[in-house]
């Protein structure tokens, strides 16, 4: 991913860095040395001692945004985030058992379960910066799905994808894209199948779907690389494969962006 950072036009000049995309659909790493408090379009992130933070643009988000510091000694610096459009793919995807796309009322329960269960683990706030570990793939395969696509499933408009999709053998290891703690493990739920979640602290979480089995359980802390399921086909697929998310203070965003949070050569000082 090339580095593509919009202006940012702060009231008075105050160094500032950002790593990362400012587009719809990324994230981007920030270093405000002296800073107090981030605000972003009046929301508050959690930062580092040292200053790091983190912002993640939602599929759709507007084109303008406020970013917000807040310094020791009280000063406030407004900046000017321009974030660019993405453009999404469309996928027609059929041969998907109708049951799973037209949910009958009884599906409507389980339907109802996974996400309480989603939402209770992507609700935490650990205060831990493990996400500064940086990020790997958790597989390796074939990408067949992005995220913000615009999905058709058996000839029907769908939600946009909130994920990427990695093809890979059904059993293949799946791995902890970085340190953190384990918020959710197993389901076999309705759309995601079994499926995990890993808090990295900062309210920013990766979320590993449509696994085979797990081999992790809620509370337990995780290294990345460490094993922490296989690959499967549970949920609704057609597939083997990796639905692999990610989510920062409740917005979702496209995890390959993960990839490049530690890289110099995505960053740009202000």
């Amino acid at each position: 991913m090339t580095c593509f950072l919009t202006a940012l036009f702060p009231t008075e000049n105050k160094a500032l860095e950002l790593c990362g995309k400012a587009a719809q659909g990324e994230i981007l790493k920030g270093y405000a040395p002296g800073a107090q408090k981030i605000l972003f379009d009046d929301r508050e992130y959690m930062l580092t001692p040292s200053g790091n933070f983190l912002l993640a643009f939602g599929r759709d988000e507007a084109a303008s945004k406020k970013l917000t510091v807040v310094e020791s000694n009280g000063n406030i610096k407004d900046y000017s985030l321009n974030i660019a459009a993405t453009k999404w793919d469309i996928q027609d995807i059929k041969g998907i058992p109708q049951k799973k796309v037209t949910p009958s009322a009884a599906d409507q329960k389980e339907i109802s379960r996974e996400r309480s269960d989603l939402k209770k683990a992507l609700a935490k706030g650990l205060n831990k910066n493990y996400w500064e570990k940086g990020f790997i793939m958790p597989v390796k395969g074939r990408i067949s799905g992005h995220f913000g696509g615009q999905r058709i499933m058996n000839g029907k408009k769908m939600n946009p994808h909130q994920g990427t999709d990695i093809a890979a053998p059904e059993g293949t290891p799946v791995k902890a894209a970085s340190n953190g703690i384990i918020r959710l493990s197993g389901g076999n739920y309705f759309y995601s199948g079994n499926t995990i979640v890993i808090d990295h602290g900062h309210r920013l979480f990766t979320i590993y779907a449509h696994l085979k089995e797990t081999s992790v359980k809620p509370g337990d802390y995780v290294k990345q690389g460490q094993i922490i399921g296989k690959v499967g086909k549970t949920g609704r697929v057609t597939g083997p494969h990796l639905h692999w998310g990610a989510s920062l203070n409740g917005i979702r965003f496209t995890p390959e962006s993960l990839l490049h949070m530690n890289n110099a050569d995505f960053c740009f000082n202000l």
